[in-house]
């Protein structure tokens, strides 16, 4: 089986540059649909999903990124940063949201402990589904590139994110929903969201990733 060498980051600026704008955006995406999972969707009002679900699959997508043009041990960094700035996100808006406030913004205050009002086990499912998916995506990259060298960056993509989503999602709605809803909602919970991060990722993430890759192989 022919390896694949770790891709090296290059001492030239348009590369690090690169690299800043990717990380940035993985970040600012993961973040974003933290956020945005505060409203949930409904589905034909048959099942619902949160709002993030839109976004977050375009994390995966920046971590394909990062993996195929700068290695995993890159992208593991940058997981790993996501991971700590999700923390520092969690941890400020907790603490604004207990300070005090003027009485004529009562009703906005309301409002933002109401978004902000963390339920720990939730912040921890969040957590470790985040990381474990990512790292397990980006793992499943480099195995199957091992396997296809340079070719089929589809199949890379879409198979790393099969396992990667797959953990996340289990692991997401397991640890935040368990003994708080029927075990067959919750199976519904998981193949629902499951699919939809999914299917997002193979016909609109994958493309991007594609036009992507070509373009930052050939400047860094």
């Amino acid at each position: 089986m022919r390896q694949v060498s770790e891709n090296p980051v290059k001492n030239r600026e348009d590369s690090f540059t690169a690299l800043i704008i990717v990380s940035g955006l993985l970040i600012t995406l993961y973040l974003t649909s933290n956020i945005m999972a505060v409203k949930l969707i409904s589905v034909f009002s048959i099942t619902w999903f949160d709002a993030g679900t839109i976004l977050f699959p375009f994390t995966y997508m920046l971590g394909d990124i990062l993996t195929e043009v700068w290695g995993f041990k890159t992208a593991r960094k940058v997981i790993f940063l996501t991971f700590f700035c999700n923390i520092i996100l969690v941890f400020g808006t907790f603490v604004g949201a207990l300070l005090p406030y003027p009485e004529y913004i009562e009703e906005t205050a309301k409002a933002y402990s109401i978004i902000f009002a963390y339920v720990p086990r939730i912040v921890v499912a969040s957590l470790i589904a985040f990381l474990g998916g990512e790292l397990l995506n980006a793992w499943a990259m480099v195995k199957i590139k091992n396997i296809t060298g340079e070719r089929f960056l589809w199949i890379r993509t879409i198979g790393s994110s099969v396992l990667g989503h797959a953990f996340d999602t289990s692991i997401f709605v397991l640890i935040a929903f368990a003994g708080t809803a029927p075990v067959p909602d919750l199976i519904f919970m998981i193949m629902v969201q499951y699919f939809a991060k999914l299917g997002i990722e193979a016909f609109a993430a994958t493309p991007m990733v594609y036009a992507s890759v070509s373009y930052l192989k050939r400047v860094v």
